[in-house]
């Protein structure tokens, strides 16, 4: 027999069974009163997740889709932008940024390591040519959260634009009370959906950059969205993914009737008994210890190991799919998933999982250690583990 799998990795993420059998019913036509129902009622509930009253365009395309439209849509050749990176996803943006020929100003950081807001104020305040300033919630690559209401301070003078793909629905994000201008996100981490889909927020001092902005667009181009939007029934510009708009109905709905506040909770305690498992079993975490970080728990690889064997074994051994490093981290680290339809047992399997791939590749592992740890924060917390 199989081992049963398991999908640990920061995304895709695991679907609910009821969402993913939604992924089979019907195709409905996307401009029928039918299919304009069920896209009301998701815009709606993104708003209620996004925590904003502003609007908010779906897109068949994945969040860098979204991401690359917003850039298209907020700004012109040769505007400044200041970019944080501290990670994978933070180096994409800028990269993104000079291929649209985009002056970027790069905040740069040591993978793992928060961004100092203080830093991006003083940045902002050297250079008044600065447009706007973008930042990664939850970087994936690193499971570092940076501090977006800091960071949304900081940038206050400016437009604030925010990646939020694998932090939304598990990382505090408050939109509109912490004055973010746009959040990009996508629908295959916390939201529980299959890939397919990205997101973005625009608020109305971002609405009118879009209207100043000369950057040539077409698919993303949010005026084209926001006359779509104004339909009845409401529509998408393009032909949309159907069924994933289908399952992201659903999946919404679960959401809101779990409680974005107890989501948020949920996944705090999972990233707690994540890291105490890993601490359990004597590695050292990549990043900081905090209960901000609840999307991604990543950890040094210890030495004599080999990190990439490691991440094999433990998907071929027993059925778990944890995610090695990128960039100059493959190899180096490993990443525990848990931003989404995740509970205790997964953690706890996890975990389990890894003490046993370590002792066989002759890792001095003490094994139940880990797995005790995580059971400790869940016993704690009152979650039956």
């Amino acid at each position: 027999m199989q081992n049963k799998y398991r999908l640990m990795s920061p995304g895709p993420t695991p679907i609910p069974p009821e969402v993913s059998a939604a992924g089979a019913l019907p195709i409905i036509h996307h401009r029928t009163p039918e299919f304009g129902e069920v896209f009301t009622r998701v815009n709606e509930n993104l708003k209620r997740v996004f925590l904003t009253e502003n609007d908010i365009f779906t897109y068949a395309s994945s969040g860098t889709g979204a991401f690359e439209g917003a850039l298209q849509n907020l700004f012109s050749p040769g505007d400044k932008v200041l970019v944080v990176n501290n990670g994978n996803f933070g180096g994409r943006w800028a990269k993104m940024g000079r291929a649209f020929g985009l002056e970027v100003t790069e905040l740069t950081y040591e993978w793992g390591q928060k961004a100092d807001n203080e830093e991006v104020a003083e940045a902002l305040a050297a250079d008044p040519q600065i447009k706007g300033a973008v930042c990664v919630l939850s970087e994936t690559s690193t499971g570092t959260v940076n501090d977006i209401r800091g960071f949304a301070k900081a940038t206050e003078n400016v437009l604030t634009i925010v990646d939020a793909v694998s932090g939304l629905g598990c990382c505090e994000l408050r939109t509109d009370e912490w004055g973010v201008d746009v959040v990009v996100a996508g629908s295959q981490k916390a939201l529980m959906t299959p890939p397919g889909l990205g997101f973005v927020s625009v608020s109305e001092r971002a609405w009118k950059a879009h209207e100043e902005s000369r950057m040539p667009r077409y698919y993303f181009d949010w005026t084209a969205a926001k006359k779509a939007y104004r339909k009845d029934p409401p529509q998408t510009p393009w032909t949309p993914a159907v069924s994933v708009i289908l399952q992201l109905d659903l999946a919404l709905r679960q959401i809101l009737e779990e409680g974005l506040e107890n989501v948020l909770e949920r996944h705090v305690l999972l990233g707690r008994a994540a890291r105490a498992g890993v601490k359990g079993m004597g590695l050292r975490l990549f990043g900081p210890d905090e209960d901000m970080n609840a999307a991604v728990t990543a950890a040094w690889v210890p030495e004599g190991v080999d990190g990439k064997q490691l991440v094999r074994m433990v998907f071929r051994e027993h059925g778990i799919q944890v995610a090695g490093g990128q960039g100059p981290m493959e190899g180096r680290i490993f990443r525990i998933g848990h931003c989404g339809y995740f509970d205790a047992y997964d953690i706890i399997a996890t975990v389990a999982a890894l003490e046993l791939a370590l002792e066989s590749l002759g890792y001095p592992v003490e094994l139940g250690r880990g797995v005790g740890a995580a059971q400790r924060v869940f016993s704690k917390s009152g979650v039956a583990a």
